[in-house]
């Protein structure tokens, strides 16, 4: 079965409407992380319906779930192979996003990416994210923040709550342990002024148990947040 195929099929099964556009830059964007992979590591999953379902149905479950209104502007934090920014930026032209991550190699791949697949509505950004969010120009500027799995919910939340607007919006994407992640991360949460909203738990074309974290930036974040990498790794808040 076609790339193409695999996407519009498993799309419907969840709900989610994709177009012939759309499903063209995917297709691309398949292509070309297939032939990328055999010179940097950038995915574990390589097949056609992996990559369809695991890396871009399961992105675009975020526009699903969460309402990103016309001109907002998004930053991926540690976006990797582009997940999931990039699909995100493919699936929303009017939405602007900045694509993060610490690994150059990794975001001039993405780069190359985004230009074969036409995007105008994107940046990358490579800088480690505890030193983008103590940056002027990047912190508090964003309406919304993502990331997928990229760490626990406590650690995560102190890298990604300060790039938020107040008002705006922390989004994680997360596994099955998502309960217990929440959990541990209410006090982290408090300090850094978010707070969860909703969470949408859903399963995954048969691969597994998902859930989506939608957290509200109540007030602004205190400046000594985020801490330097290895404070936030050996004293998570």
């Amino acid at each position: 079965m076609s790339i193409e195929k695999i996407i519009t099929e498993n799309a419907r099964l969840v709900g989610i409407e994709v177009n012939d556009s759309l499903i063209e830059k995917l297709k691309i964007y398949s292509e070309q992380l297939k032939e990328w992979n055999e010179k940097i590591n950038l995915t574990a999953i390589t097949d056609d319906e992996g990559i369809a379902i695991k890396h871009f149905i399961d992105s675009l479950m975020l526009l699903k779930y969460v309402e990103i209104p016309e001109n907002s502007r998004l930053i991926d934090v540690g976006t990797g192979a582009g997940f999931p920014g990039l699909v995100i930026a493919a699936a929303r032209e009017d939405v602007f996003v900045t694509l993060l991550d610490s690994t150059g190699k990794k975001l001039k791949v993405v780069q190359d990416i985004a230009e074969k697949m036409g995007l105008k509505n994107y940046t990358v950004l490579h800088m480690r994210a505890e030193e983008a969010g103590q940056k002027n120009e990047y912190r508090e500027q964003f309406d919304f923040a993502t990331a997928r799995a990229v760490a626990e919910l406590r650690v995560l939340s102190e890298y990604c709550l300060p790039f938020v607007k107040k008002d705006g919006y922390f989004i994680s994407m997360k596994g099955a342990l998502a309960d217990k992640e929440i959990e541990n991360a209410a006090n982290a949460l408090k300090v850094l002024s978010g707070k969860i909203e909703e969470k949408f738990n859903f399963d995954l074309c048969s691969s597994g148990e998902r859930n989506i974290i939608k957290i509200k930036k109540i007030s602004q974040t205190s400046t000594k947040y985020p801490r330097v990498s290895a404070q936030i790794s050996k004293k998570p808040l």
